[in-house]
């Protein structure tokens, strides 16, 4: 009986604020339902409530609406607790660590490549030389970040003292070297004919002096000479002779090319490959154009070599030379309209070899 009077008696004070108060008395019941709801379950707590991140911001943020002396009544946590909360929001939102990168801005993966490509290029280059060519381009860094990308990279950061690959020397050498090498030609009748070229490792540029059945060592101490009196001025530009041991090479043959202040290398016996510009040489002169003609007689096969050596140095394109024949000394100017500039065929050697040219 008390309990039900109790409840009437409370009902009925709680009544007197709405009659007087009817704009407010509401929203006060409902927080007292709130507050005596989160009582109870606390109390139904076996241990200390965790709140999540998203709690503490709203408690913080709430704070600034309540008076501080009724922070205990109204908020589950103590004051001091409150107040750490807002003080960690309010440095939360001014903190710009996430945002700002620490040390120096990091190197695109363009100039690491450009890095690495003039190393690789320049192994004498150490990484100040680096840096000093890299700030010629435009690029500024400092000589500590060329030594970081070269040494992540696995290179020596410092110049290399032992000399340059063998590649790298053949490369600078090539400029200066002309290489000899015979060939035989079989005819129709079975007849077996000689022919001796040479080929300038620079510009790839061939020379096929002569065809003989007969090659003495004299034969071919006269081509050599016919080479140098057809080189002209060119000549200076050579510096070494390589060819192999072949008995049809005298002291005469070489004594043409020293007397021109050039050097004679002599491969190894029975190693083509070091003179492998000339052995392939040969073998595109056989399957570009001996492979598919008869040949009759020598002057036969003296016209067919000085034609396709006329198609070798002024039309056919070289890789070694970026698509360039070896006369050829730059490209020729971009033709993007095939209907305003008709395209022409010229035969060789009687359509065995086409080359195209644009209409004048």
């Amino acid at each position: 009986m008390i309990v039900p009077l109790l409840y009437k008696v409370t009902r009925k004070l709680l009544t007197v604020p709405s009659v007087l108060l009817r704009r407010g008395a509401v929203k006060d019941a409902e927080l007292m339902v709130l507050r005596h709801e989160n009582a109870v379950l606390r109390r139904q707590l076996a241990r200390p409530m965790r709140y999540e991140p998203a709690d503490r911001f709203w408690f913080a943020a709430l704070s600034g609406l309540i008076p501080r002396r009724h922070w205990r009544d109204v908020f589950p946590v103590a004051p001091g607790t409150l107040l750490a909360w807002h003080r960690r929001f309010i440095a939360a939102k001014w903190d710009y660590t996430a945002r700002r990168r620490t040390g120096r801005p990091p190197t695109t993966a363009a100039i690491k490549r450009l890095v690495l490509r003039l190393a690789r290029e320049n192994p004498r280059w150490g990484h100040r030389r680096i840096q000093g060519e890299l700030t010629q381009l435009g690029h500024r860094m400092a000589a500590s970040t060329v030594w970081e990308i070269l040494h992540a990279a696995g290179i020596d950061p410092a110049p290399r003292r032992s000399g340059p690959t063998w590649r790298e020397f053949l490369t600078t050498q090539a400029e200066g070297i002309i290489a000899a090498d015979f060939f035989h030609i079989d005819t129709a009748l079975g007849k077996r004919l000689y022919a001796l070229v040479f080929l300038e490792h620079g510009t790839r540029r061939l020379h096929i002096t002569g065809v003989t059945a007969r090659p003495t060592r004299d034969w071919a101490v006269q081509q050599a000479r016919n080479l140098t009196i057809g080189l002209g001025t060119r000549i200076d530009s050579l510096h070494f002779l390589l060819r192999d041991r072949d008995g049809k090479y005298s002291q005469a043959f070489d004594a043409v090319f020293q007397a021109e202040d050039m050097e004679i290398l002599k491969s190894a016996p029975q190693a083509p490959r070091m003179n492998a510009h000339c052995e392939r040489i040969i073998g595109t002169i056989r399957r570009e154009a001996l492979d598919h003609v008869l040949i009759m007689n020598e002057a036969h096969a003296r016209h067919i070599l000085a034609a396709y050596e006329r198609h070798y140095n002024e039309h056919r394109p070289h890789q070694a030379r970026n698509q360039l024949p070896p006369d050829a000394h730059e490209q020729p100017a971009a033709t993007h309209n095939l209907n305003t500039h008709k395209v022409e065929r010229t035969r060789i050697l009687g359509g065995l070899i086409n080359e195209y040219r644009h209409a004048a």
